[in-house]
């Protein structure tokens, strides 16, 4: 019993997501909007014991964890800080999908895979196991590509979804071929068991082939170049809410599993991978910042701009001190609230454009979508400008205080040059959110003022007050995140 209160969290969020199935078959599609409220309150219920629990977990200092069910499972600071990141990005997808959702015949549908989802995010930050943690990844991985298709009418929907589940398909069987070899050379699944056998692993070429393979399957699942084709048509192509999801929670997942698995199980194979991860960094933020530049369409270059984000996160593996690695978790938030907001601010304007019937409704999210923004909906433009300058690392916002952590770190490290590449990457990825700054302010709006549905007010306002919190009031988030990096070190 005591090793399920670890778990209430997973536990309340798997409950909500089942009550609301099986409430869903007795309602008619008009009652169904109720169902999105009583997944926000379970999702609200699920972070309040993540923060309770977080509180007891590190009260005491650094070291405090749990390990339950035969140590497959690791509650620790690391597990409980990325909970508190899928929590929040779920609250914020479950209140914008309420108006997305509205009198739909599948509305439980999209609640119960948006929450079985989350829950595999979840237990993917707890996993002490590679077994574990694979069948959390594709629990919640099978989730998304289902959301990921839910228009059944829209070509580009059912395009991006296609794309996602065939390319999750090779990551997973990449992943997978991994860590059997991991499991030849050393005998055994278990995470801490690896890293006090993974001298192992460095006597036997097995365990450069492992590497190779580990870094490709989730090179897949953080949308690193080369392993990132999936994402501009994935994210494009889902409703709004669901791309929020992907960018904001499940590119998370893939990180910490990634902290666990190379940083804590393979430490032996440090240089290797290391070097690997230096080289994926430096590509994934250039690459996606110079496309993102020529991008018509917005939710396609958040999708780029997305990419270049994994780049500043994935940094910390080359950099690989305490500090570096709090500042890529620290940024792991900001993300969340800084790329969930963007995405909700878009499904805001696809709203706009095709309840009005006016526009390009093939591209609904094109940059003209957005011309006059501020006059037509304040509160939607505001928001945006406020997500897309924090995703530029422009004060006071969560993302100049992570990019600074960050960045600072790599320059005490003595990688300069690589905090070089990052801050020019910055400076160039002002100029596509500028510009979308310049279409919402400076051009005239084509139609009149819209109020904006409560949904998705109260999904942007949450987005925002994370951004700006995190930014003036950085101290208690830095804290929590320094004493997850030292579960790692």
């Amino acid at each position: 019993m005591n090793e399920l209160m670890y778990l209430a969290p997973e536990i309340v969020v798997v409950a909500t997501g089942l009550i609301i199935l099986l409430a869903g078959v007795f309602l008619s599609p008009q009652s169904k909007n109720v169902l999105g409220y009583l997944a926000t309150l379970g999702i609200i219920a699920a972070l309040v014991l993540t923060v309770k629990s977080f509180g007891l977990l590190t009260m005491e200092g650094f070291s405090v964890e749990a390990r339950i069910f035969s140590e497959t499972l690791s509650i620790d600071a690391l597990s409980q800080f990325f909970k508190l990141i899928f929590l929040a990005v779920a609250l914020i997808v479950s209140l914008a999908s309420i108006k997305y959702t509205e009198n739909s015949d599948h509305t439980e549908e999209f609640y119960t895979l948006m929450l079985f989802a989350t829950f595999g995010m979840m237990v993917v930050s707890s996993a002490n196991d590679l077994i574990v943690l694979f069948c959390a990844f594709e629990l919640a991985s099978l989730a998304t590509y289902a959301l990921a298709g839910y228009e059944k009418k829209n070509a580009r929907s059912l395009e991006g979804a296609m794309k996602y589940f065939v390319i999750g398909s090779v990551s997973a069987a990449l992943m997978l071929f991994g860590i059997s070899f991991v499991y030849g050379a050393t005998g055994t699944t278990s995470i801490t068991e690896i890293a006090a056998n993974s001298a192992l692993l460095t006597q036997n070429p097995i365990g450069l082939v492992a590497i190779v393979l580990l870094i490709a399957g989730f090179g897949f699942k953080m949308a690193l170049v080369p392993f990132h084709m999936w994402a501009p048509d994935t994210y494009q192509g889902s409703p709004s809410v669901v791309s929020a999801l992907l960018a904001a929670g499940s590119k998370k997942m893939g990180f910490v599993a990634a902290f666990r698995i190379f940083i804590i199980a393979l430490v032996a194979l440090q240089p290797d991978w290391q070097l690997a991860f230096t080289i994926l960094a430096v590509a994934t933020m250039t690459f996606g910042n110079i496309v993102a530049v020529s991008q018509t369409s917005v939710k396609r270059m958040l999708a780029y701009s997305s990419l270049a984000q994994a780049g500043y996160i994935a940094m910390a593996f080359a950099v690989m001190t305490p500090v570096a690695l709090a500042g890529g978790i620290l940024y792991a938030l900001a993300h969340a609230f800084m790329k969930a907001g963007a995405f909700i601010a878009a499904a805001v304007v696809v709203w706009m454009v095709t309840s009005e019937k006016t526009g390009n409704l093939d591209i609904p999210d094109h940059l003209d979508s957005f011309r006059g923004l501020g006059k037509r909906m304040p509160l939607a433009a505001l928001c945006m400008m406020i997500f897309v300058f924090a995703l530029a690392g422009i004060p006071p916002t969560a993302g100049f205080m992570a990019k600074f952590v960050l960045f600072s770190s790599t320059i005490e490290a003595g990688m300069t040059w690589l905090a070089v590449v990052a801050i020019l990457n910055s400076a160039l990825s002002l100029f596509y959110y500028a510009r979308l700054v310049k279409y919402m302010y400076f051009m005239p709006p084509e139609g009149k003022k819209v109020s904006m549905p409560f949904p998705y007010t109260a999904a942007l306002l949450v987005a925002a007050a994370g951004v700006l919190v995190m930014g003036i009031w950085p101290e208690p988030f830095v804290e929590l995140a320094m004493k997850a990096a030292m579960v790692l070190v």
